[in-house]
């Protein structure tokens, strides 16, 4: 069995979706508290690079999802467009 290689940074302990094109934790992130949802962010066509990584949010230990985008624009269309099931 394949054990995850986590990633921890000042905010989160991390570890990446199996379906990143890329494994970088870009500069713009939106936490979502909702660790088992399915997020397709291919769906989005966002204009930069992007990854999602299974989250842990160290301040309160609060497990989600980690969305990461590499520009402002795209952060604000994951946000605007995201629901929540």
């Amino acid at each position: 069995m394949a054990t995850a290689q986590g990633i921890t940074t000042d905010h989160y302990k991390l570890f990446p979706s199996p379906r990143n094109r890329q494994r970088t934790v870009f500069l713009h992130e939106v936490f979502v508290p909702h660790p088992y949802m399915l997020i397709d962010l291919e769906s989005y066509h966002f204009k930069g690079k992007f990854s999602l990584f299974a989250a842990c949010r160290l301040a309160d230990m609060k497990m989600g999802q980690l969305v990461t985008l590499e520009l402002p624009e795209d952060e604000l269309k994951f946000k605007t467009r995201f629901v929540p099931d």
